[in-house]
């Protein structure tokens, strides 16, 4: 699939599934739209002493924890409890998507499979504030040096 399509087929996705209310059609397509972005191996880990079962997409969670990642200058990383199992994960996103959406301790927050990867959402507006592409999505996608 060439870069452009791809690019194409994450636009229709995002404005057509983001948000499937008819009475939020145009704030999902703008919350698409500002969302932030990164590869799902980058982005997402599982904790190391949870008990997996390795489902994080369709799931309620609630942020337990937001701290700087100091290895990873202006990364912030969400820690993530599902409401329904012992499972945790943490999310790195740039400090700026964490102060952007006022995202603290105690959020609710939903995750929604998508053809492209993950849609990270507030709980209470399933506006998206983070996509964690699957990587060969976020490879296409990443700049290229033009040659010419």
């Amino acid at each position: 699939m060439t870069p452009l399509l791809r690019f194409a087929c994450i636009a229709v996705a995002l404005s057509a599934s983001l948000h499937a209310r008819a009475d939020s059609f145009a704030s999902s397509a703008s919350s698409a739209g500002s969302a932030s972005s990164g590869s799902i191996s980058d982005s997402l880990h599982h904790s190391s002493n949870s008990s997996s079962d390795g489902k994080v997409a369709d799931r309620d969670f609630h942020v337990i924890d937001v701290a700087m990642v100091p290895e990873k200058a202006g990364v912030a990383r969400i820690t993530l409890q599902a409401n329904d199992t012992a499972e945790r994960v943490m999310l790195d996103v740039p400090q700026a998507v964490i102060d952007k959406e006022r995202l603290h301790k105690g959020d609710a927050v939903h995750t929604q499979q998508r053809v492209y990867g993950i849609a990270f959402e507030h709980g209470d507006t399933h506006a998206a504030f983070f996509l964690a592409l699957n990587d060969d999505w976020y490879d296409e996608l990443s700049a290229h040096k033009v040659k010419g």
